[in-house]
């Protein structure tokens, strides 16, 4: 005689699925999906191809990508361009659905006492993204960041593994991304490292996948075009904190100013 638990499973078992929900976004909505890959032990040109296969997104942005990868578009179609980052075996890698425009840019970054950076900036046309694998130093990808902001259009988004702990301090961006960690360092202190900020742009939905080979999980995000303050707009709010800094360095030097001696 079967037991409420082993009942309860068979009537799971048995039941037809239902119609699968669907969910519509915008028409100029993207589904992007960013990976630290692990190189040389991590995922595999054939476990990228299945992530590809089954989630089916518009670009795959990708960190720590080997030079095996360029073997993608012969799995999953498609159009790939590889950046590798100065004095390594891997960099960053984005692999598109359709045909680039033109391909995408490498930025130099600021350098730390080990490695030097880049990355990689795709035009889309109505919005721009940067795909990002930065320094461990938190000083110093806060300073790539300002950096990258500075190569990209009016609406954007940056995305990648950040290597960044707490908030990244990039004036007019917000983070959108998934909100759960993403990586384990020495598979005890989850951290979220894998980011996604943008300026001008709305998330229509997030996720973070199961990491596979990988030690970081992929995320993917939904973005597309929205009304959010304009590049002006931006400019003014940095001119004001600006100027607001100018006053109290003046003031703080004002303060610590020896006073003429009263005759």
């Amino acid at each position: 005689m079967l037991n409420d638990r082993a009942l309860a499973r068979s009537a799971l078992l048995s039941r037809k699925p239902g119609p699968a929900l669907s969910v519509s976004y915008p028409p100029d909505c993207r589904k992007i999906v960013s990976w630290n890959l692990l190189r040389r032990t991590g995922a595999t040109v054939a476990g990228i191809a299945t992530l590809i296969a089954h989630e089916q997104p518009d670009l795959v942005l990708m960190q720590e990508a080997t030079k095996d990868i360029e073997g993608l578009p012969a799995k999953a179609g498609g159009h790939y361009a590889w950046a590798q980052m100065p004095g390594r075996i891997h960099g960053l890698a984005i692999w598109s659905r359709k045909p680039f425009a033109r391909p995408p840019e490498v930025i130099e970054l600021p350098g730390g006492t080990l490695f030097d950076r880049v990355c990689q900036v795709l035009d889309l046309g109505d919005f721009g993204i940067a795909n990002v694998h930065l320094s461990h130093g938190q000083v110093l990808n806060r300073r790539q960041l300002r950096r990258i902001e500075r190569s990209l259009p009016e609406r954007a988004a940056v995305i990648g593994d950040y290597n960044l702990v707490g908030p990244p301090l990039l004036p007019g961006f917000r983070d959108v991304g998934p909100r759960r960690p993403t990586h384990a360092m020495g598979r005890l202190v989850p951290l979220r490292l894998d980011r996604c900020l943008v300026r001008g742009l709305a998330c229509h939905a997030h996720s973070a996948l199961p990491r596979g080979a990988s030690d970081h999980r992929p995320i993917t995000v939904h973005l597309a075009p929205s009304g959010e303050m304009s590049r002006p707009e931006i400019s003014r709010f940095r001119d004001m904190a600006a100027r607001v800094g100018r006053w109290r360095r003046e003031g703080a030097r004002e303060a610590s100013a020896p006073t003429d001696p009263q005759g």
